[in-house]
């Protein structure tokens, strides 16, 4: 009977221990749930049954929007992403730290329309609303605060609050008052001026290059570019049932927009990247010959990037408001933060009416920080170009990482109207900015009022890269697939200078290049600035030859001189000595090499490489009406790009938009 009751007692007290270790773990665990509270619009109206997937690294949750657009859940305190989904709008996405007892989340939805068309422009633009959100307030210099855009229109100058200075675009400035004009309260959206302004786009016009005698100038130097800007802006203008702009056209960046199949070096060999030549017939003159030159740069693996300072230089202006620049850029960059390393660290610069620094630099590894500040910006205001650019790279050269990759990501639609309007003054700003070892990538937003010809300037004269972000697609080629090339420098102040064999070449023509042609005494002049090439990059020209052959019985369109002895030519067999001038990208001292040609292949011998480069080629010379073009035409080039197509999905793209071209009149 005893040990019945020592039975019950040893019992009676465990049931007790267990309960009250359940009431503590009950305890413990409401003490770490977060109540995430929200609410989901879309043009500031509630948007109801939107589906939101709200991940950690340990649990998925689901939930949609009420009819009145708010959802709310309790989670355990956290890092969380919140990705919204409905059909007709644009996924967005956002992270959050889930910390105490309630967290508020805006998610602001955007229509997922085609490209605007000339159609369907005017429609569209009645039956937009402009976003109103209130803005992120930017931190300037001397503590001033500024509040960019409530609307999409610039307004006037808003009220004094209390933290400072504030200017109200169309809506709500922080710490302002309401601004006027052109937003939601004012006569006109933003978005219906646009429409209503006839194209104003710029473009730098270059002449295209002609045909040199090989005897008489038997050297052709240029500089290289591994700009693709011009390809986007083609398929962006053809994607709207328009003829591109001719000066939009840069053949070499047609061109350069793909990759080719050529033998990468390793990091084991002398230079960080290798030469290629082929030569063939030209398809749209079968009587002359096309000389193919490819580098390739080293290939770096992603986990092995160099440390990255970037500095995010975001133009917020008016001009940005469309859908297709400041929502778009949004997107794009958060691609690049979640691509980024614990080791990267990120700042963001934005200018309006002024600039200032909305992010200080922030471990990448705070990705929610990053992200919630980018999604926070709102366009408004005239643009302060010259002012961020002085801001951002002060900031970069603050924080500059020696050995690291120190790089200004400038995304804009070029718009600059204050501060810097001419391109001389534009010019001379980023040309003193290069000697700061800081370098420079330069992606471009939106049409209708896209300033190429700045852009273009920004890119050649800073030591950098440009590319034109038309989809969320080309930002994942350009900030993700392509992220070491986009962002890390293998080898700066790239030169080429080809020296054509007479007894072989009667004359020769640089297809493209316009804008990259240097004086052939500058491929020694280490104070020559030049291209840049990025890591896995590579670099393709095309020179269309005219043999000797059909030149050997005509008279020199010059006389033989009198006082100086004629060039004798040296027998050889080769076509062209290609050199190569390039300094390492932390050295000042330029290294040379070279790279003999000897020889030709029939065309149906010749690579994949070599003809599908000759289509986009043609392809290009036809957009600008070039009288070099000869007998090609869209056919042929839809003929031999089909027949050199690989797996790479941007081969297939190329002839999608010239079929596009094709039903162009």
């Amino acid at each position: 009977m005893k040990n019945l009751s020592l039975f019950f007692l040893i019992f009676s007290h465990l049931i007790i221990l267990l309960s009250n270790a359940n009431a503590q773990d009950a305890q413990n665990n409401a003490q770490k749930n977060t109540l995430i509270k929200g609410i989901v619009t879309a043009n500031n109206q509630p948007l109801a049954d939107v589906a939101l997937q709200i991940d950690s690294a340990q649990k998925q949750y689901q939930v949609k929007s009420s009819a009145n657009g708010t959802f709310q859940l309790e989670v355990l305190s956290g890092a969380y992403k919140i990705t919204a989904s409905k059909s007709g709008y644009q996924s967005q996405s956002l992270r959050l730290s889930a910390k105490g007892a309630e967290v508020s989340v805006k998610i602001n939805m955007l229509v997922d329309t085609p490209t605007d068309s000339k159609s369907n422009k005017k429609a569209k633009a009645k039956s937009k609303e402009p976003n109103t959100d209130a803005s992120v307030g930017v931190e300037g210099l001397k503590g001033r605060v500024i509040s960019v855009g409530g609307g999409v229109g610039m307004g006037r100058i808003g009220g004094i609050g209390s933290a400072g200075v504030a200017y109200g675009y169309g809506g709500s400035g922080m710490g302002g008052k309401s601004g006027y004009g052109l937003g939601s309260r004012g006569r006109h959206s933003m978005s219906s001026a646009l429409k209503a302004m006839p194209n104003q786009n710029e473009f730098a016009n270059h002449s295209e290059n002609n045909f040199f005698e090989s005897k008489s100038s038997p050297l052709s130097t240029f500089s290289i570019d591994v700009d693709t800007a011009s390809y986007a802006l083609i398929r962006s203008y053809l994607n709207q049932k328009e003829k591109p702009d001719v000066d939009s056209v840069r053949i070499e960046e047609l061109i350069n927009y793909f990759d080719y199949q050529y033998d990468a070096p390793t990091a084991q060999d002398q230079h960080p990247f290798k030469v290629y030549t082929e030569l063939s017939m030209a398809p749209w003159n079968p009587k002359h010959k096309l000389l193919h030159i490819g580098l390739q740069g080293l290939k770096i693996d992603t986990n092995h990037l160099p440390q990255n300072n970037l500095v995010f230089l975001i133009d917020v202006s008016g001009s940005m408001s469309h859908k297709s620049k400041l929502p778009l850029l949004k997107q794009a960059f958060s691609l690049l933060v979640e691509n980024l390393t614990e080791k990267d660290k990120v700042s963001i610069v934005v200018y309006a009416g002024a600039a200032g620094l909305v992010l200080a630099p922030t471990p990448a590894s705070d990705k929610a920080k990053i992200i919630n500040a980018l999604s926070a910006l709102q366009a408004g205001g005239s643009t302060a170009g010259g002012e961020g650019i002085e801001l951002a790279y002060q900031i970069a050269l603050q924080n500059k990482i020696e050995g690291g990759n120190n790089r200004v990501i400038l995304a804009t639609d070029g718009d600059f109207n204050v501060g810097v309007n001419s391109e001389g003054d534009l010019l001379r700003l980023i040309e003193a900015k290069r000697k700061s070892g800081i370098f420079l990538t330069v992606l471009g937003f939106g049409m209708e009022n896209y300033k190429d010809n700045k852009m273009s300037i920004l890119a050649e004269k800073g030591n950098g890269n440009q590319a034109y972000i038309d989809s969320i697609a080309e930002a994942r080629k350009v900030l993700v697939e392509e992220m070491g090339g986009t962002l890390v420098t293998i080898a700066k102040d790239v030169k080429i200078q080809v020296e054509f064999n007479p007894s072989k070449v009667a004359k020769y023509r640089l297809i493209g290049y316009e804008s990259r042609i240097l004086a052939d005494k500058d491929f020694n002049d280490d104070q020559k600035d030049a291209g840049e090439l990025g890591a896995g990059h590579s670099v393709t020209a095309l020179y269309e030859i005219e043999p000797i052959s059909e030149n050997q019985n005509q008279k020199p369109q010059v006389d033989e001189l009198k006082y100086q002895n004629s060039r004798e030519n040296k027998p050889s067999e080769e076509w062209v000595n290609v050199k190569l001038r390039y300094k390492k990208a932390n050295e000042d001292q330029s290294i040379l090499l070279e790279h003999a040609h000897q020889g030709e292949i029939d065309w149906d011998q010749s690579s994949a490489d070599f003809k599908f480069s000759s289509a986009v080629a043609m392809f290009g010379m036809i957009l600008k009406n070039s009288p070099h073009v000869g007998g090609g035409n869209y056919e042929l080039v839809r003929k031999i790009a089909s027949q050199s197509l690989n797996e790479n999905s941007y081969r297939m793209d190329f002839l999608e938009i010239v079929k596009q071209a094709m039903l162009i009149k």
